[in-house]
């Protein structure tokens, strides 16, 4: 079923504030004209790109912990991204991946040493821990870690304090926080590797249905937008779901369900205009990489802008790049302000050349940065 663009826009700085009525996720959601869009004004007049949290505030503490996402939406998004993977017993868990080795201590606990195995996930081999062997009670002995440590050692001083949440605890912590907050808050579930899922016998897809219908959030303007980097998932669940769907797409590689059937396609593919016309058939928003946006030089330099922009928007699609994180080891070389890779570089000149291509929001690790380079 052919969909109309969805914006995704929010008058950032005033909803940081909290003074502006009706802001939030339904009230940030409605068609724009082409000048609207030029404007960066959304239907009800907001300014502004949308940001999400992404992962919550992984900035600033563990990704994909309650307090990465609290922090986030006390940060002023109103909009948090959630990874999921099931569990053993069918639970859907927030995680980055189902291998958990590195984003908990799970090799600490010596009653699991049993369950690290090597696994083939979208054709990449695996050593670890994997969701889909414990049952959430057995997660919950878990308690999160940072990810990247030599790159954010002080989120470290957080590893062992928060545990594994279900999905339905986030639904609820964003439900309670935006009664405290005072405006509709959000999620972006992500559903990470459908085709392995699926073909283990644990499928994602059924699991998130049933939690949205369950919360009453299968609408859509509910304050939910689910996305995925594979196509025949999200095809499906346009037919099943009312609520916003997200194309994610890569710089590089192809949706493991084209592989999977045989399909030569590759992300490169979906983004050309015949492609961009196929996913808004069936998506709202288009997420890509943010190299797709404004490519990098051969020296890693941040370049110019191609085409992506307009081509998606030609086709009736909201761009919603990621991933916008402040450390040198993520940004365009020139843009780094030294050779440590911890430190902080010049994250609003980046931020200014991505604005500037018409984005409609972004993903961002450290979100009060992002508000304020909006603002």
């Amino acid at each position: 079923m052919a969909r109309s663009r969805l914006a995704v826009l929010t008058l950032s700085g005033l909803a940081v504030l909290g003074v502006v009525a009706g802001t939030g996720p339904a009230a940030a959601t409605g068609n724009t004209t082409a000048g609207d869009r030029e404007a960066g004004v959304s239907a009800n007049g907001h300014h502004g790109p949308v940001i999400v949290g992404h992962r919550g505030a992984s900035g600033y503490r563990p990704e994909h912990t309650l307090a990465a996402y609290e922090l986030a939406y006390r940060q002023g998004v109103d909009w948090v991204d959630v990874d999921l993977v099931p569990t053993k017993d069918g639970q859907l868990v927030a995680r980055h991946e189902n291998e958990i080795g590195t984003t908990t201590d799970v090799a600490e606990h010596p009653e699991f040493a049993d369950r690290k195995a090597t696994k083939t996930i979208d054709g990449v081999e695996l050593t670890g821990w994997f969701t889909e062997d414990f049952t959430l009670a057995e997660l919950k002995t878990l308690r999160a870690i940072e990810r990247i440590p030599d790159i954010r050692p002080d989120n470290t001083v957080y590893n062992g304090r928060y545990e594994i949440p279900t999905y339905q605890e986030v639904l609820d912590l964003t439900r309670r926080l935006g009664k405290e907050l005072r405006r509709e808050l959000g999620t972006y579930p992500e559903i990470k590797h459908s085709t392995y899922f699926t073909q283990i016998g644990n499928p994602t897809e059924p699991k998130l249905v049933d939690v949205l219908k369950r919360n009453r959030l299968d609408k859509r303007n509910a304050p939910v937008i689910v996305q995925s980097f594979e196509v025949a998932n999200l095809k499906a669940l346009d037919r099943k779901l009312k609520v916003r769907l997200v194309q994610l797409t890569s710089a590089t590689g192809a949706p493991a369900d084209f592989v999977a059937a045989g399909d030569p396609r590759t992300y490169a593919d979906l983004v050309t205009p015949a492609g961009l016309a196929e996913v808004a058939g069936y998506a709202d928003i288009l997420g890509p990489e943010k190299a797709q946006v404004v490519a990098l030089d051969e020296a890693g330099n941040l370049g110019e802008p191609t085409s992506l922009v307009a081509d998606a928007h030609a086709a009736d699609l909201t761009v919603v790049p990621y991933t916008f994180r402040n450390e040198n080891n993520f940004l365009p070389a020139d843009l780094r302000s030294s050779d440590d890779p911890s430190a902080w570089g010049d994250v609003f000149a980046e931020y200014a050349a991505y604005l500037a291509t018409g984005i409609d929001g972004l993903f961002a690790d450290q979100p009060d940065t992002a508000l304020e380079a909006v603002r």
